[in-house]
């Protein structure tokens, strides 16, 4: 459950090719779908369950409206200077505005939120340059796909990270938590 008091933090959980792209150059996944375990658990359960509100961009939104049903039972606030409008079937569960990181954040605690699960590879560049990523997990899939879109991108400075921990999943995958310094 997560928690009712404090100021409103925000967290990323991706997956990355060990060469640090999160899709190909044309959005697919499939190299990380490929090593879907639907036994082994990465933590994902458990990380949504500490969240209560979801930021994500254009690019992510449309590539989630690909999958066959709505996964997400949190409220979505989707970040987007051209998209519009929401699907009618997702009026109450997702809305749509043009906001920085800041504006965004100061939305969401305006709303009572606390904790935002990060997601979207320029959703997550943007706010971890505006430096309001508090933790930072990355599963790393043993794979080289020589390019794509990268995971990060330029930054005006050093952002000094502290290693919270690391997990070997026997599919290969290793995941690492990171703190900002």
């Amino acid at each position: 459950m997560p928690p009712t008091t404090g100021a409103l933090t925000g967290h990323a959980f991706i997956a990355t090719s060990l060469d640090g792209y999160i899709a190909r150059p044309d959005g697919t996944l499939d190299w990380l779908l490929s090593r879907d375990d639907p036994a082994e658990d990465h933590g994902y359960d458990a990380f949504i369950a500490t969240m209560d509100c979801i930021v994500m961009g254009r690019g992510t939104f449309e590539s989630v409206l690909t999958f066959p049903e709505w996964h997400y039972t949190l409220p979505v606030l989707v970040l987007s200077s051209t998209l519009q409008t929401i699907p009618a079937h997702l009026q109450g569960k997702a809305t749509v505005a043009d906001l920085s990181p800041q504006q965004a954040m100061a939305h969401l605690a305006a709303c009572g939120h606390r904790r935002a699960y990060i997601d979207g590879g320029q959703i997550i560049q943007s706010f971890l340059r505006a430096r309001l990523i508090e933790t930072l997990t990355i599963t790393t899939a043993p794979v080289l796909i020589g390019a794509g879109r990268p995971l990060f991108g330029t930054l005006p400075q050093d952002i000094p990270l502290q290693h919270d921990t690391t997990t070997a999943f026997p599919s290969g995958l290793v995941q690492s938590t990171w703190r900002m310094a």
